[in-house]
């Protein structure tokens, strides 16, 4: 389930489910996700923090890209480093939009 507030912070959540099926059972990390039967699109966790505080999911085509956290904000460090391996796999970093957060 993905939640978010699209026009501005506190405007209306809207969610979308999605099925997801795992299609590299050898690491896990390449899936198929459905957010609109009978569409399916790939979904591969290509980076994800130790201890699961975030995973990075891309396209193999490199058509899309997030970073997503378990908490409204993270350290510089990590998401430069993130972006550092996101360069080196040929993503193209400045499309990213990062999501406007509350104050913690």
């Amino acid at each position: 389930l993905t939640r978010c507030a699209r026009s501005h912070l506190e405007g209306k959540l809207t969610a979308a489910k999605g099925r997801a099926k795992v299609v590299d059972k050898a690491t896990n990390a390449k899936l198929k996700v459905s957010f609109f039967w009978p569409f399916w699109g790939d979904y591969w966790i290509i980076d994800l923090g130790a201890d699961y505080e975030y995973a990075v999911v891309g396209h193999p085509n490199r058509d899309y890209l997030w970073i997503l956290s378990r908490t409204p904000t993270m350290a510089p460090g990590v998401y430069e480093g993130i972006l550092e391996r996101l360069r080196a796999q040929r993503y193209d970093v400045a499309r990213l939009v990062k999501t406007p957060q509350a104050s913690a």
